[in-house]
């Protein structure tokens, strides 16, 4: 997998080539997919915006996501990422959307969901697309590494649109 910065710049490249857009919706990566993107220069050519959606009454009301959801499933599951990263990229109106929803730490966890343990969530045109994640360190570096498998997963995505 590649560094953050290296797969931003790969990511920007192939979307301003194709004229497509992207937003994010993130919950326990608190804002670092956003900074990742836009600290890199020219992120308005393809970034639309985003949100950090850590409380279930903005999850609900910005991004779409079930209130009968989250409190039958809790906010760390696969169903709410899906409605994460396809409410985003509905409310934005971007080609892509992305979420991120887990427990960095180092409190929070449970026998059922451990600490590390994330949603991520690709919304496409053609689907939405996630994986669960079993992330180990601290909150920090479950920040980081949330980021960097969301951005390698939209990388990979995008690559393989790209090679039809």
């Amino acid at each position: 997998m590649e560094n953050t910065t290296t797969l931003v710049k790969a990511i920007a490249s192939s979307l301003i080539a194709a004229r497509e857009t992207l937003s994010t919706a993130e919950s326990c990566s608190g804002g670092v997919l956003a900074s990742s993107i836009t600290s890199q220069s020219g992120a308005s050519a393809y970034f639309e915006g985003g949100v950090v959606a850590y409380s279930y009454a903005i999850k609900t009301s910005f991004l779409g996501v079930s209130r009968s959801d989250l409190l039958t499933y809790g906010a760390v599951c696969e169903t709410v990422a899906v409605q994460m990263a396809e409410g985003i990229r509905r409310r934005c109106g971007s080609t892509y959307g992305l979420a991120t929803t887990g427990i960095a730490g180092p409190e929070g966890g449970s026998p059922d969901k451990p600490v590390g343990t994330v949603w991520i969530a690709v919304a496409t045109p053609d689907g939405t697309y996630t994986e669960c994640l079993h992330l180990d360190g601290s909150r920090r570096d479950i920040m980081g590494l949330t980021v960097n498998h969301v951005l390698d997963r939209l990388y990979k995505l995008i690559s393989e649109d790209k090679s039809c």
